[in-house]
C-alpha cells in the first residue's frame, strides 16, 4: 500500500463544520471595515525578495531565517556551472564530481550548489559557480574545501597535491572590485564568463507579512494621487517558524493600512486613534471579552537612534549574563531586546532605559494626542514601554491587544506606525499606519463553536420514487432562486433514510416529493423541530418555508 502523503509541517488543513467559524469573522470583519469607510486591496502571494531586506530588516529573524525563498527560472549558478564546464571539458577529462550538500543562503534560502570537484590542469579545483558573488562566498569556498580535503586525503595524495585550487566562477557584472581583492587576499581565483543573452532570476519570496506589498502597489500604482487611503486585505502570510500553539507556517492574517500624503491627514494622530478605535469595535462585535490595549511610542529615526545608542552603552556591562539571541540582538538591533521572554533576562531589562525618555517634542505631543482621543472614545488603554514592533519600519505609535485565553503567547494582533516606509522603498513621503491580525489565533480567541455560527440548510428536499431526481432538481433550482438554503437527497433513499439525513444535517423542513406530490402539485412540508406535517401547495412554498404561514 502506498505511503500516505499528508500536510506539510507547520501547515494543516481548514474543515467544516469549523471553516464555518473562519467565514464567520470574516464576515464581521468586512462589515465592520465597510463601516470605517475601509477597502480591500488584494496583492501577490510572492514578490521580489530584496522588497523584504528593504522594509522588513536584513537583520530581522523574518528575513535572515525564516523566509520561503526560490529562484524563478533556470538557477544563474546552473547556468554558470554549464558553460564553464564546456569551455574545459578537454582540460577536466572526466573526473568531475558533484557534490550533494545543502546551504541556506541570506534572502536565498533552500538547497543550493556549493559547487563541484574537478582535476583540472593537474590540479584539484573547488569551483563554486556564483552570481553575483559576495563575502559569504570567499568564506563558504574556503570552509568547503577545507572539509572536502579531509575527507579525500588518501584519494587526493595519489592525485595531485593536497590543497586544491580554490575557484569561484561567475558572469559578467557579478563581481565588485572590493569582492576580486578580498578574493584575492585569500588566494581564490575567480573567472567572469561572458555568457550571450544571460539574464540571471529573480530571486521571489513567498510574503510574510502584507505590509510591504501593500506600500509597493501604493508607490507602483500612484495611489497618492487619491489622497488618503484606507485600505485592507484578508489573506495567507508564509514564514519558516517553530510550529506552535495557534502559530503556522502559512498562517492567516486580517491587516489594514492608512496611507497618504501629509496634506491628507494621513500623518494625524487621529488616524492612529481611529485604527484603535477600528480594532476595539471589531473585538467587541465579535464577542472577545476582555481584551487588553498596550500602547507605546517608539519616535522617530532620531529618537529611535539617540535610544540605541544609550541602550547600546547600558547593555555593555550585562549583554554577557543574557540568552544568546538577546547577545545577538544587542549587536545589531538592541531595540528588540524588550521582545525577549527569557525568564532570566527579564530582572536586566527592567533597569534599562525606556524609549519613551528619549521621545523629540513632536513625538511626544502625537502620543499625547492619540491618548487624549482614545480616552474620549472611551477605548480602554494601558501604556506599555516596553513594547516594541519587531519589523524595523516601525515609529511612533506602536500597539498591541491582548488576550488571556492564548496563554504565554497572548498577542491577537499588533501594528504601529510606519512614516519612512514609502520612501524607504523608493517612493514619496506617504506617513501610514497599520495592523495585522493572526486570523488563527484570533479564532481561537472567539469561545465559540462551530456549530454556534453554522448556518444549517432551511430545507432538505426527499425525493421519492425513480425518476424523482429530475424533477427534484427543478424544485431545488426554483427554492434556491429565492435564496433559500436547499440541500438535495436522492430518488435511491427511502424516506426513513432521508429523514435521518436531514436530521443529521440540522435541516429546519423535508419537502417531500413523489410521484402523487408531483401530479397534484401539493407537497409535504415537514418541520424537524415540531414533528408536524402538512400539505402546501407548490405556490404557497415560498411563503410557508419563510414561515409568513409557519406550521
Amino acid at each position: 500500500m502506498a505511503e500516505i502523503t499528508k500536510a506539510v509541517r507547520g501547515t494543516r488543513d481548514l474543515l467544516p463544520p469549523e471553516t464555518a467559524l473562519w467565514n464567520h469573522v470574516d464576515r464581521v470583519v468586512r462589515e465592520i471595515f465597510r463601516t470605517y469607510n475601509f477597502q480591500e486591496i488584494r496583492t501577490p502571494i510572492f514578490e521580489e525578495t530584496e522588497l523584504f531586506a528593504r522594509s522588513v530588516g536584513e537583520e530581522t529573524d523574518i528575513v535572515s531565517k525564516e523566509m520561503y525563498t526560490f529562484d524563478d527560472g533556470v538557477p544563474a549558478e546552473t547556468l554558470i556551472r554549464d558553460v564553464w564546464l564546456s569551455c574545459h571539458a578537454p582540460e577536466i577529462a572526466g573526473r568531475l564530481r558533484f557534490n550533494e550538500r545543502l546551504i541556506n543562503e541570506p534572502y536565498r534560502q533552500g538547497p543550493h550548489e556549493i559547487g563541484f570537484n574537478a582535476f583540472w590542469n593537474g590540479r584539484w579545483t573547488v569551483v563554486r559557480p556564483r552570481y553575483p558573488v559576495t563575502s559569504v562566498d570567499i568564506r563558504q569556498i574556503e570552509l568547503y574545501a577545507n572539509e572536502w580535503r579531509k575527507e579525500r586525503q588518501e584519494e587526493l595524495s595519489e592525485l595531485g597535491p593536497i590543497a586544491p585550487r580554490l575557484l569561484v566562477v561567475t558572469a559578467q557584472n557579478g563581481l565588485t572590485p572590493e569582492i576580486a581583492e578580498l578574493a584575492k587576499s585569500r588566494a581564490i581565483e575567480i573567472e567572469s564568463l561572458s555568457i550571450a543573452d544571460f539574464e540571471p532570476p529573480q530571486s521571489l519570496t513567498l510574503r510574510p507579512e502584507n505590509t510591504a506589498g501593500v506600500v509597493r502597489a501604493y508607490i507602483e500604482h500612484n495611489l497618492w494621487q487619491r489622497g488618503l487611503n484606507k485600505l485592507y486585505y484578508i489573506g495567507p502570510q508564509f514564514r519558516r517558524e517553530r510550529p506552535q500553539k495557534g502559530r503556522y507556517r502559512q498562517f492567516y492574517q486580517i491587516g489594514a493600512e492608512v496611507i497618504g500624503p501629509a496634506t491628507a491627514g494621513s500623518e494625524s494622530p487621529a488616524r492612529d486613534a481611529e485604527i484603535l478605535e477600528l480594532l476595539a469595535a471589531l473585538l467587541d462585535k465579535l464577542g472577545i471579552k476582555d481584551w487588553q490595549l498596550q500602547l507605546n511610542s517608539i519616535g522617530c529615526a532620531d529618537d529611535r537612534a539617540r535610544y540605541n545608542e544609550a541602550l547600546g552603552i547600558a547593555l555593555q556591562p550585562v549583554k554577557g549574563q543574557m540568552c544568546s539571541d538577546c547577545q545577538r540582538r544587542a549587536a545589531v538591533n538592541p531595540l528588540r531586546i524588550f521582545d525577549c521572554k527569557v525568564p532570566a533576562d527579564q530582572p536586566i531589562i527592567e533597569q534599562l532605559p525606556r524609549i519613551t525618555q528619549f521621545l523629540d517634542e513632536p513625538c511626544r505631543r502625537h502620543f499625547d494626542e492619540v491618548q487624549k482621543i482614545l480616552q474620549a472614545l472611551g477605548v480602554r488603554f494601558e501604556l506599555n514601554e516596553r513594547l516594541v514592533r519587531g519589523l524595523d519600519y516601525y515609529t511612533r505609535t506602536a500597539f498591541e491587544f491582548t488576550h488571556g485565553a492564548l496563554g504565554a503567547q497572548n498577542a491577537i494582533l499588533g501594528g504601529g506606525r510606519y512614516d519612512g516606509l514609502s520612501q524607504a522603498l523608493g517612493g514619496p513621503p506617504a506617513p501610514g499606519i497599520g495592523f495585522a491580525i493572526g486570523e488563527d489565533r484570533l479564532v481561537m480567541a472567539l469561545g465559540k463553536s462551530a456549530e454556534e455560527v453554522l448556518e444549517r440548510p432551511e430545507v432538505y428536499i426527499a425525493p421519492l420514487g425513480p425518476g424523482m431526481n429530475k424533477e427534484c432538481a427543478r424544485l431545488a433550482r426554483e427554492l434556491r432562486g429565492h435564496d433559500i438554503v436547499v440541500e438535495l437527497g436522492d430518488e435511491s433513499f427511502r424516506l426513513k433514510k432521508s429523514l435521518e439525513t436531514a436530521s443529521k444535517l440540522g435541516a429546519k423542513y423535508v419537502l417531500i416529493a413523489g410521484e402523487n406530490e408531483l401530479s397534484t402539485g401539493v407537497f409535504g412540508l415537514k418541520n424537524l423541530s415540531t414533528g408536524k406535517q402538512q400539505a402546501v401547495p407548490r405556490d404557497h412554498l415560498l411563503h410557508t418555508i419563510r414561515g409568513q404561514n409557519g406550521l
